[in-house]
């Protein structure tokens, strides 16, 4: 249990294996390992759609919309599929070092496809959508398609991504669409003509080429290995004393680890089923999220903080709804973010309400560069802000870095590093092969490291003053962002070498609608801030703030497909608002504390 006395009522079941740990001191570092074994048995991406296409052939694997209605693959139809897909791409010469470019929403299509391409021994890569849909900055696919060199293209939609197919740098490349073809493209129905191949990749062959969110530098394109994917699956499994399969109502996106892999690799590893949500954790695309909702009763559900921001309000508005939503569900997660104490205690408030019981609340951590998972939380929990501990055959290292600990992770699921960059992948890793992160983290309880770790912050977001007081600034976002109390969506945190800390707000839409008018939104901030000043200290204080106009830009990846925000490129984008924040006389419109 997490020694939460929020609430007097029980959990309900989450089918947890026991929590093991070993603690290792290393001089000034500690180390903690997770001895639980962990099956080794599958190494490749594919091998677990042979298994269950055998053992479960009729269950459902993926469904997505279809009207009112969904569209569905079965565990067997999709096994026929890919191998068919999988001829059709080896007469394009796809297999090893020859990656599939993958611009596409995340759709059964877009499965079938890059499983098909990773069966080959090819790496896939897709990337956001963000990147190539109209209106996007094109420089970003330019530098992807550079860095990646890919042999051939898919897009599910050619009129969507009509401009970036246009552009000079994808000019020769075979381009393999499933709606809407142009004059010289492949269609997806033409390769599931192909003759069928079976798969022919093995555990070091690159399986994928994720690349970084670009928030500390240019992106880097992560090298995933099918062991690396594989054996991430099972240590996750392994947390689990649960033979039933998963069924999951998921929006995140495949561009992105957490969507790719803890996600829809992880429903596949364990022969579940995953009904694709195309709804995104804004209030102008939730409602989609909401009506899936309604229909299917997950078992595991997983979001963005921003999502469960959006979702607990309408679960507490509508009973049918959260009687749907708990009727099954036996572990809820966040993640890509941290998420308000506030949040996730209405979340459990209603599952009081509604079904009797807790639901434990999950969180894992990690990076691109780690599977994902390296940590998570697989014991009871009701507390934000824990991430956890190593998840079965993965080591996490504690290292001192000023008044914080650095964390660093080994384990098979860490890549091996860097496509064509060898420097950056040196750099990545210490002398004992653990890979840097670039974190903080500490433990929950000095005197007992059974309890857990919690994120302790971006060590490269975080900044100084200019008296040299240290700013955490992840930290300092999540806490203003409570304290106003739903007003605002978001927050940039700003300050490097200035006075004082100042905030850059984003507004929430349905809640400024509530309030009524920008006097009451402006004195909502104002209150909330107030009262977190008065026990902030040092940089935890913020002096000034500016409530933004309108919502953060999606098209130049300034709100991520995670549905948070990319702090850098917010005050790059922002140079003038930056200068109002700080000014020696500021304007009307800067909040002054």
């Amino acid at each position: 249990m997490d020694g939460s006395t929020r609430s007097p009522a029980p959990f309900r079941d989450a089918r947890y294996a026991p929590r093991a740990l070993e603690v290792e001191q290393r001089g000034d570092a500690l180390i903690l390992r997770n001895p639980m074994p962990y099956s080794d048995a599958v190494q490749t991406v594919t091998a677990p759609l042979a298994r269950w296409a055998v053992e479960a052939p009729d269950r459902i694997w993926l469904a997505e919309r279809n009207g009112d209605g969904w569209r569905t693959v079965s565990f067997a139809e999709a096994r026929i599929r890919i191998e068919a897909l999988a001829g059709g791409l080896k007469a394009l010469d796809l297999g090893p070092g020859r990656p599939l470019l993958i611009l596409a929403r995340n759709t059964i299509d877009h499965a079938l496809i890059g499983y098909a391409a990773m069966s080959l021994g090819a790496p896939i890569s897709p990337v956001s959508p963000q990147y190539g849909l109209a209106g996007a900055d094109l420089s970003r696919l330019d530098f992807a398609v550079q860095r990646l060199k890919p042999a051939a293209v898919y897009v599910d939609d050619a009129a969507a991504f009509a401009g970036a197919l246009a552009a000079p740098f994808l000019a020769g490349l075979p381009v393999i669409v499933s709606h809407n073809a142009r004059d010289g493209d492949l269609t997806f129905s033409e390769l599931l003509d192909a003759p069928p191949v079976a798969p022919l990749c093995e555990p070091g062959d690159v399986a994928k080429l994720l690349l970084t969110s670009g928030s500390t530098g240019k992106p880097k394109a992560v090298i995933c290995t099918h062991a690396n994917i594989a054996l991430n699956a099972a240590q996750i499994e392994a947390c689990y004393a649960d033979p039933e399969p998963p069924v999951l109502v998921n929006s995140a996106p495949w561009s992105h680890s957490l969507g790719a892999n803890a996600i829809l690799h992880m429903v596949l590893h364990r022969g579940g089923t995953l009904y694709i949500d195309a709804g995104q954790p804004t209030p102008a695309r939730f409602a989609e999220t909401i009506r899936n909702l309604r229909e299917v009763s997950p078992t595991y559900h997983n979001m963005v903080p921003a999502g469960w921001g959006l979702l607990i309000g309408e679960l507490e508005r509508d009973e049918a709804l959260a009687r749907t939503f708990f009727e099954k569900v036996r572990v809820l997660q966040y993640g890509g973010a941290s998420m308000a104490q506030s949040i996730l205690d209405r979340v459990q408030a209603v599952a009081v309400r509604t079904i009797g019981e807790r639901v434990t609340f999950a969180a894992g951590y990690g990076a691109t560069e780690t599977g994902p998972t390296a940590c998570n939380i697989h014991w009871l929990n009701a507390r934000s802000g824990m991430v956890g501990l190593p998840t079965p055959g993965t080591a996490v290292k504690l290292v001192p870095a000023g008044d914080k600990f650095e964390i660093r992770v080994r384990g098979p699921q860490v890549s091996p590093g860097y496509l064509d960059q060898p420097d950056a992948t040196r750099d990545a890793f210490d002398e004992d092969g653990f890979y840097r992160l670039g974190d903080a983290a500490r433990l929950a309880d000095s005197e007992d490291p059974t309890a857990g770790l919690v994120f302790d912050g971006r060590l490269v977001e975080n900044f100084k003053l200019a008296s040299g007081t240290f700013v955490a600034a992840g930290a300092l976002r999540v806490a203003a962002v409570s304290a106003i109390g739903g007003v605002v969506s978001d927050a940039v945190v700003c300050g490097e070498g200035e006075d004082g800390v100042g905030l850059m707000l984003f507004i929430d839409p349905t809640a400024a609608t509530r309030l009524g008018d920008a006097s009451a939104v402006r004195a909502a901030v104002v209150d909330g801030l107030t009262r977190m000043n008065i026990t902030a200290k040092g940089g935890g204080r913020v002096t000034r703030a500016l409530i933004l106009d309108g919502l953060p830009d999606a098209a130049s990846g300034e709100l991520t497909d995670k549905g948070y925000i990319n702090q850098a490129l917010a005050r790059e984008r922002r140079p003038r608002e930056l200068a109002r924040l700080f000014a020696e006389a500021p304007d009307g419109d800067i909040l002054v504390f």
